[in-house]
C-alpha cells in the first residue's frame, strides 16, 4: 500500500482529504507524523505552481508520495485578491481571524459591503519518482461583511454560497458536494484510482 503524506498543517483540510481518499489503496499520513519540518516556500503566481512546489518539497522531505493543495479566495471587488496570498493575507504569521479582519477592511476601503467571489483549489499528487497528477476546482459565491456559522475555516463564515447560508454553516457532506476542494478532490480521486491500478 502506498504511503501518501498530505502536505498541510490545517486540521480542517486534513479531515476533508482523508475522507475523500479513504477508499483508495493508500495509507494517509500527515506532516505532523514527521516531526518538525520546515515550510515550503510558496512563491509562485498561481495556485497550481504553489501546489506543485509544496508537493515536491514535502515528497523530498518525507520520502513519501505527497498530495499538496494551494487554494484561496478571489474577490471581484478587490481585483482577485487575496488570491494566492489568501493564507497570508494579513502577513506571514496571519491566522483566520486576522485574515478576515483584513478582508473586511479592504472591502470597506473599496466602498462595498459585498462582492462576487470564488474559491479556487489546485491539487497536485507527486510520487517519489517525480510522476505528477493534478486537478482543480472552483466554487462561486458572494463575500459579505456578516459572519455566520462555525463549521468551516478560513474565509468560510463570510463566503455565502446560497442566499442566506455561508460555507461555515454547511455540514462536511454538504460542503464537499459544492466546494472547490471537493471538486478538485473528486477529480484527484478519479486520477489516483487509475494511476494506482
Amino acid at each position: 500500500m502506498k504511503k501518501v503524506v498530505i502536505a498541510t498543517k490545517n486540521e480542517g483540510k486534513l479531515r476533508e482529504m482523508k475522507q475523500a481518499l479513504g477508499h483508495l489503496p493508500v495509507e494517509i499520513v500527515s506532516l505532523a507524523d514527521f516531526g518538525a519540518l520546515p515550510d515550503a516556500v510558496e512563491d509562485a503566481d498561481t495556485f497550481l505552481e504553489n501546489a506543485r512546489i509544496k508537493a515536491r518539497f514535502f515528497m523530498e522531505q518525507t520520502g513519501c508520495a505527497c498530495i499538496a493543495d494551494d487554494s484561496g479566495l478571489e474577490v471581484a471587488a478587490l481585483g482577485g485578491a487575496p488570491g494566492v496570498h489568501s493564507a497570508r493575507f494579513a502577513g506571514f504569521h496571519a491566522d483566520d481571524g486576522t485574515n478576515n479582519e483584513k478582508l473586511l477592511a479592504e472591502l470597506r476601503n473599496a466602498g462595498v459591503t459585498e462582492s462576487d467571489a470564488d474559491y479556487r483549489c489546485a491539487l497536485v499528487f507527486m510520487d517519489t519518482d517525480g510522476q505528477e497528477l493534478h486537478a482543480d476546482g472552483r466554487c462561486d459565491g458572494v463575500i459579505r461583511m456578516t459572519a455566520k456559522g462555525s463549521n468551516g475555516f478560513g474565509y468560510d463564515p463570510y463566503f455565502y454560497v446560497a442566499k442566506d447560508r455561508t460555507m461555515a454553516e454547511l455540514s462536511l457532506e454538504e460542503k464537499d458536494r459544492i466546494s472547490h476542494r471537493g471538486a478538485a478532490l473528486r477529480r484527484m480521486v478519479q486520477l489516483l484510482g487509475e494511476y494506482l491500478k
